[in-house]
């Protein structure tokens, strides 16, 4: 058995975690939006308006803060003109990203924004800078933000919407540095500037625009984009042409062109994985610096807008659709990172997990009229009390909770805290595959109340949630954790994930 210590400062205020770090990602990729979202208006699955409402009310559970579409590399060939209208007068396009098969666009700008209604969830739209045009974006802002009498306001309510909606979140490009264009760094750059002078405050909706950023650990792209936003040495005010600067970055076991299995994997694999999901702490610290250079003032956020697991696809399935297992290993990545996160609340606006439904590291798994919750799906709702709450330092002592894998040392258990409202917030994971961990909270600076706890377990690291098994991986209350004169002890399960709350009192 391992032993670790954490002291947490109650009294002692960190930054606010943006709720937005619990935001979600819908592609037009393999049974995402087509027999995900959209099951169309005479499907026997009931829906409201075509959209699959099991999904949504899944999703309201984990008051889902905003959700991003597009795309993706979708987002880069997708002209949204063609998506309003009558649906069966809408012109079909070929998804060359994903799969190569025809899109008809019956899911389109209407049905997005009447899903992220029903969602009460804000949109985020992946604008097309690689194929499209500075007008074509500037354009679908009017349409869908502007009142008055222009002339995509008039096209707007001629397709039955009177009133605009509220849209901040706009993307400029996706992954410009691959499928978005292929792009050099400095053009780039250049070109989000450009979109951006074109994408307009319309009335009272003021946009947060966010530059397509770097790949993984590419630092410099970081920093030939905050250049641009940036009067550095000089005394003049810097002009932020977007407020929000992304990156992406996916956890896997093996290499881009042998993944692995979702949930035929052993313990060195487990681990290998787990050590890619901790490396996320290091790139978004190596991001969060070359931004602090340019941005002292910290009013560019980092949106981590694409994360999570990638896995070979489940066999008998179409590559190109992107669909995987979702087993106990994928929900503690999920914890893991959510513990990185609120590390960095301070930078770190938004996260976007790839992706909501039947792809990748999906929240809800469909089969037929069948909805299953995956283990990460109970991880978000799990953790959901962190959203908007005062992050609180942990200070973690784990001299014996590590593990070596290859040359690489792993920490093995992971925590973080929040308060808000008066209620105390920890989520702690133990990532070591066979030893539990014997756990010390040393609480300080409030009076603490009756601790309440959850746990997300099971027999084994590939265990996962299925039709016939919707329950396998699924939390269920935890009693172990005892009260004592400096906090709380407890001691966490082999490769679990645990959260404990409580009220609490500011001593004095």
């Amino acid at each position: 058995m391992s032993t670790a210590t954490a002291v947490i400062n109650l009294d002692i205020e960190g930054p606010t975690i943006s709720r937005h770090l619990y935001g979600h990602f819908a592609e037009h990729l393999g049974r995402c939006i087509y027999d995900g979202f959209w099951v169309g208006e005479d499907s026997p699955i009931p829906n409201e308006g075509g959209i699959r409402l099991d999904i949504v009310e899944a999703l309201r559970a984990l008051n889902i803060p905003n959700l991003r579409w597009p795309g993706g590399c979708f987002a880069d060939e997708y002209h949204w003109r063609d998506g309003i209208g009558p649906r069966d007068q809408r012109p079909r396009m070929v998804n060359t990203h994903w799969g190569n098969v025809e899109e008809n666009n019956h899911f389109g700008t209407h049905e997005f924004m009447a899903l992220c209604e029903l969602l009460g969830a804000e949109p985020y739209i992946s604008g097309n800078v690689g194929s499209g045009t500075v007008q074509e974006m500037s354009e679908w802002v009017e349409y869908l933000t502007r009142d008055g009498d222009s002339p995509m306001v008039r096209l707007r309510k001629e397709n039955g919407r009177e009133e605009p909606w509220k849209v901040k979140f706009w993307g400029i490009g996706n992954e410009t540095w691959g499928c978005g264009g292929n792009m050099r760094a400095e053009y780039s750059a250049d070109l989000a500037r450009q979109y951006a002078t074109y994408c307009r405050d319309h009335g009272d909706n003021k946009l947060y625009r966010i530059a397509s950023g770097a790949s993984d650990a590419d630092y410099k792209w970081t920093e030939t984009l905050m250049q641009q936003i940036s009067c550095f040495g000089c005394e003049s005010t810097p002009k932020n042409f977007f407020q929000g600067l992304s990156f992406h970055y996916y956890t896997m076991a093996g290499t881009w062109e042998a993944k692995g299995s979702a949930t035929d994997f052993d313990t060195d694999d487990y681990y290998r994985t787990m050590l890619s999901a901790r490396k996320a702490d290091h790139i978004l610290t190596g991001h969060s610096t070359v931004m602090d250079i340019y941005d002292r003032g910290r009013t560019v956020g980092l949106v981590l807008d694409e994360w999570g697991t990638w896995w070979d696809v489940e066999p008998g399935t179409n590559p190109g659709f992107l669909f995987q297992q979702n087993s106990l290993r994928d929900a503690l990545v999920a914890s893991t990172h959510f513990d990185i996160f609120h590390k960095h609340a301070a930078r770190l606006y938004m996260a976007n997990i790839a992706q909501t439904v039947n792809v990748l590291q999906a929240m809800v798994l469909t089969d037929g009229d069948a909805l299953v919750l995956t283990p990460t799906y109970h991880v978000f709702e799990m953790n959901k009390g962190h959203q908007d709450a005062t992050s609180l330092a942990v200070h973690l002592r784990t001299a014996d909770a590590r593990r070596t894998v290859g040359d690489a040392e792993l920490e093995t258990v992971s925590a973080s805290a929040s308060v808000k409202d008066g209620n105390l917030l920890i989520s702690l994971s133990n990532l070591d595959a066979e030893e539990p961990a014997e756990m010390t909270l040393d609480l300080r600076g409030a009076l603490v109340g009756e601790p309440t706890a959850r746990l997300l377990t099971a027999d084994k690291l590939q265990d996962h949630n299925t039709p016939e098994a919707p329950t396998a991986v699924a939390p269920r209350p935890f009693d172990g954790v005892t009260v004592t004169e400096r906090g709380w002890n407890l001691t966490l399960p082999p490769h679990s994930f645990l959260t404990v709350q409580a009220p609490v009192t500011l001593a004095g």
